[in-house]
C-alpha cells in the first residue's frame, strides 16, 4: 500500500481505516493490473467481482442520503484507482448510475434496482450529457411528454459511461414544467426498451465503455420516474454532489500510484555514477509531487467529512475536484519525466496513468466549471450574484 499516514487524520473513523486497508489487500490479489482489448467484458467482470466482494454496497448506500458514506466512497475510489483505473470506473459508475434511486427513488424502485446493483448483477448508467448540453444542463434538448400512464422520451444523450453494457439508464429529459433547469424530469429506462438505441460507441484515450444514446418514441411507465415531475435537475445535482468529491479521490489514487512508480524509478535508475534520486533536481520534483498530493488529500477528505456531517459542500467539493484533478495531472506528468523515454512507452504504468487522468479534468464538471462554482459560492457571502 502507498503512504497511509493520511488515514490517521481526524476526518476518519476506525471503520474507514479498516475499510481502506481491507480493500487494498483484497485488490492486490483480486484486481487485474493489465487489461486486454475487450473492455466491455472486463468491465462486466469487474462489476461482478466488486459486487461479490461486497464493495459495491458502499457505492449504492442504504437508500437514503444520510446513509451514503462519502468518506467510504472516496477511500474506495482512491484505493481502486491506485490498482486499476477500470476497477475504479466500474465501482464509480455503479454508484453514479444508481445514485438518483438511492437518494430519491420510491421504495419500489429501490427494491427493484439497488440490491442488484450492489451485488453486481445489474450495471447502472447515468444519462445526463447531450451533444450540446454538458456542463450547461439548462440547454438540454432531450424531451419527455406524458401519454396516459407512460412517459415518451425523444432525443439524444452522449458521453454516457457504461453506454452499451448497462442494464438500465437513469435518463434526464426536458418535461417542460418550467423554463431552464427547473423543467427536467428523471426516469429509469431499461436497456432493450423499444425506442432506445445505442447510436454510437465512443473510443477515448483511456478505454472505458462509453456511448451515444438515441431515444425515439421511447415509452416507459410513469412509475419509472424518479421524484416528482420537474425535479430532475435537483435529483441530478444531489447525485453529483455525492460523487463529485469521489472523482477527486480517484485522481488522488492515480497520483499516489504515479508517486510510487516515480520513487521506485528514481531509487533504482543509475546515471552518471549515481542514482537518479541523488540529483537535487529529482529531489525537488519529488518534494513538489508529495506536497501536491497531500494538499489534494486534505481538500478531498475535508469535503467528504463535511458532507457526512450533513453540510452543504458545493464549494468544498468543487475545490477538491479542481485541485485533485489538476494536481494529479502535474504529478503524473512529473512521473513520466522521471521515467524519461520509458515513460512514454505504451503499457508503462505511468503512460497508462497519463491517459487515465486526462478525462477526470473534464467529466462531472470541467475545471473551468469548478472555478465558476467556487466563485459563485464565494460571491453569495457578499450578497452579490456571480
Amino acid at each position: 500500500m502507498s503512504d497511509t499516514a493520511f488515514l490517521d487524520w481526524p476526518f476518519f473513523e476506525d471503520r474507514h481505516r479498516e475499510l481502506a486497508r481491507s480493500l487494498d489487500a483484497w485488490a492486490a490479489t483480486n484486481i487485474p493490473h493489465e487489461h486486454g482489448p475487450d473492455v466491455d467484458s472486463e468491465c462486466r467482470a469487474l462489476v461482478r467481482l466488486l459486487g461479490a466482494g461486497g464493495w459495491l454496497q458502499h457505492a449504492v448506500g442504504g437508500g437514503a442520503a444520510q446513509q451514503i458514506d462519502t468518506r467510504a466512497i472516496c477511500l474506495i475510489r482512491e484505493t481502486l484507482a491506485r490498482h486499476s483505473g477500470l476497477a475504479d470506473f466500474a465501482f464509480a459508475m455503479q454508484g453514479l448510475g444508481s445514485g438518483a434511486i438511492s437518494l430519491q427513488g420510491t421504495p419500489q424502485q429501490k427494491q427493484a434496482y439497488l440490491g442488484r446493483v450492489a451485488r453486481g448483477e445489474a450495471i447502472a448508467a447515468f444519462a445526463l450529457s447531450e451533444p450540446d448540453a454538458g456542463s450547461d444542463v439548462a440547454a438540454m434538448q432531450c424531451s419527455v411528454h406524458v401519454e396516459g400512464d407512460h412517459a415518451v422520451i425523444d432525443g439524444e444523450k452522449t458521453w454516457i459511461s457504461n453506454g452499451g453494457i448497462a442494464d438500465f439508464y437513469v435518463v434526464f429529459a426536458r418535461s417542460g414544467e418550467a423554463p431552464g433547469a427547473r423543467g427536467i424530469s428523471a426516469f429509469i429506462v431499461e436497456a432493450g426498451t423499444p425506442g432506445l438505441e445505442i447510436a454510437e460507441r465512443i473510443d477515448v484515450i483511456a478505454p472505458h465503455p462509453l456511448a451515444r444514446l438515441r431515444f425515439s418514441d421511447c415509452r416507459v411507465p410513469l412509475s419509472q420516474r424518479i421524484g416528482q415531475a420537474g425535479e430532475g435537475f435537483k435529483v441530478a445535482m444531489r447525485t453529483l454532489d455525492v460523487f463529485r468529491t469521489s472523482v477527486a479521490a480517484a485522481a488522488l489514487g492515480f497520483a499516489r500510484h504515479a508517486m510510487d512508480e516515480a520513487l521506485r524509478r528514481a531509487s533504482t535508475r543509475r546515471m552518471f555514477n549515481q542514482r537518479l534520486a541523488d540529483f537535487q533536481l529529482t529531489q525537488a520534483k519529488l518534494a513538489q509531487m508529495a506536497t501536491t498530493i497531500d494538499s489534494s488529500a486534505l481538500l478531498v477528505y475535508r469535503a467528504a467529512w463535511q458532507r457526512d456531517q450533513g453540510r452543504n459542500v458545493t464549494k468544498e467539493a468543487a475545490m477538491a475536484k479542481l485541485t485533485a484533478t489538476e494536481g494529479a495531472q502535474q504529478v503524473i506528468d512529473a512521473a513520466v519525466q522521471i521515467f524519461g523515454g520509458a515513460g512514454v512507452v505504451s503499457g508503462n504504468p505511468v503512460e497508462q496513468l497519463y491517459r487515465e487522468i486526462r478525462a477526470l479534468r473534464i467529466y462531472e464538471g470541467a475545471t473551468e466549471v469548478q472555478q465558476l462554482i467556487i466563485a459563485r459560492e464565494l460571491l453569495k457571502t457578499t450578497g452579490e450574484k456571480a
